[in-house]
């Protein structure tokens, strides 16, 4: 041993020298007596070393072990079926301090991502438990190694230690919360996969915060009062014939984002160039054309104003280069976007163009409506809000695919009459899934060319106030 160093059951993150005896959990000090860095031995006779710090771990093999065996730190504490409970957790410090404070036996896996050969490496021995309490972290790593390990076992048997305060068991002992931490294993309730709830108190609570009411205003005052806002966790499908003013709508609610809240944004315009889209988003900043020369407002003025229109740079991400027929390719850029980016919202002009490469109807339909199931699926499962464009057939049927419009939240139907020459588009919200929503029209306006706004105008056949479906 390097006389340099001592080796101490050193009292720290609030375990005792007695829970470290038991666990053999040693403090390297140096010497001038600072601790240095901890040391977990594992059954296979392995020691994971942890940097105090800087909080590096890394493991130490006995001489002629090849690798670091799976399994559970602990495990060769306790024996098996000599308890009817078992807790098992994400860290060395987590299971010393749930057995701290509960008494009950308590063993770590190595990491979240080896959590389930860990536990399938000692199954029968986990399996001899009358009770499994998962003690994981509450993060998604924790969550996800989480239901690895209940895949193991019966669910009857399996306990879930609802962390809903502090991150793990340690760190509530660190806070000084043991009878939190005991009462959290008391009110343990037995696992259940996400796609099921049992609605209590507590989990009715959390699942009403998870989606707000209202959302980010439109900047059409009708149609907002109609829909109550856009909102994270729904999709919005805008359809029209060509050349109604799809994309003029799609770049108002890109700006209305962009000033509303602090979110980050992704704009995905398939038929517009990267320059046009910020030319745009200059105009309407202005409220005057930067598209001609005429109306003087050079490239460094566009620039400036589309940056000012954002508030803050590095909030706004342009995709507008496609080039392939393939839906992964765009969904990609989605998942791209919301978890990379950190989008909050994703706007997305249109998604017929994304298939317009395949020939065959019948494949243009799969692709569609395989993109807009996804999409659905990404949108909850990621929390966003997606707002894209459809181009419609003769009959008013979203083209190429139903699924689109069956699956969104919210649709919104643009019309013009452009043969008589009319610039007047009435909005009419057809589809509007969140109970309090309404349906019918939402207004007629006129877009402005020069100030890029929409101006509501008068419609005689439409009462001032639009009843909801259902009261």
């Amino acid at each position: 041993m390097n006389e340099d160093y001592t080796y101490e059951y050193l009292p720290h993150r609030g375990l005792t020298k007695r829970t470290l005896e038991f666990y053999d959990i040693k403090t390297k000090i140096d010497k001038d007596g600072r601790p240095v860095a901890d040391g977990f031995v594992w059954p296979d006779g392995c020691t994971m070393v942890r940097s105090l710090a800087s909080k590096d771990m890394y493991w130490r093999k006995p001489e002629g072990k090849a690798d670091v065996e799976a399994g559970l730190f602990g495990r060769d504490k306790f024996n098996a079926g000599g308890s009817d409970s078992v807790i098992i957790t994400e860290g060395a410090y987590d299971a010393a301090s749930a057995f701290q404070v509960l008494h009950v036996p308590a063993l770590s896996v190595r990491s979240s991502t080896s959590a389930g050969a860990d536990c399938a490496s000692v199954r029968s021995y986990l399996d001899s438990h009358k009770k499994i309490y998962l003690g994981f972290d509450a993060d998604r790593a924790g969550r996800a190694a989480r239901d690895v390990v209940a895949r193991l076992f019966d669910y009857n048997k399996v306990y879930v230690l609802d962390f809903d305060l502090r991150k793990d068991a340690n760190d509530y002992l660190q806070h000084g919360e043991a009878d939190e931490l005991r009462n959290i294993f008391a009110n343990a309730k037995k696992y259940l996969p996400e796609t099921v709830v049992n609605i209590d108190l507590n989990s009715a609570t959390k699942i009403l915060a998870e989606r707000a009411s209202i959302g980010v205003p439109y900047p059409l005052a009708r149609l907002n009062d109609m829909t109550y806002g856009i909102r994270k966790g729904e999709s919005v499908l805008i359809t029209a014939p060509p050349g109604v003013g799809k994309t003029e709508l799609m770049h108002a609610i890109e700006y209305q984002l962009l000033q509303e809240t602090d979110s980050n944004v992704g704009s995905i315009f398939l038929e517009e160039p990267k320059a046009d889209h910020l030319r745009a988003l200059a105009s309407t900043h202005l409220q005057r054309p930067a598209f001609v020369p005429e109306h003087g407002v050079s490239d460094d003025s566009v620039a400036a104003a589309a940056l000012a229109a954002c508030k803050k740079d590095s909030r706004l991400y342009l995709y507008s280069h496609f080039g392939s027929s393939d839906p992964d390719v765009l969904l990609d850029t989605i998942r791209f976007l919301v978890a990379v980016c950190k989008t909050d919202y994703v706007l997305l002009d249109h998604i017929n163009l994304v298939v317009s490469g395949i020939r065959d109807e019948t494949d243009e339909r799969r692709a569609l409506d395989y993109i807009c199931t996804r999409l659905e699926m990404m949108v909850k499962e990621l929390n966003f809000g997606l707002i894209f464009v459809s181009h419609i057939n003769d009959m008013g049927r979203t083209r190429g695919s139903r699924a689109m419009e069956q699956l969104c939240d919210v649709r919104l139907e643009l019309s013009r009459d452009a043969r008589g020459g009319s610039n007047i588009v009435d909005i009419t919200v057809s589809k509007n899934r969140p109970p309090m929503g309404k349906t019918g029209s939402a207004g007629s306006y006129i877009f402005d060319n020069f100030t890029r706004r929409y101006l509501e105008v008068a419609n005689d056949n439409q009462p001032p106030d639009v009843a909801a479906d259902a009261a």
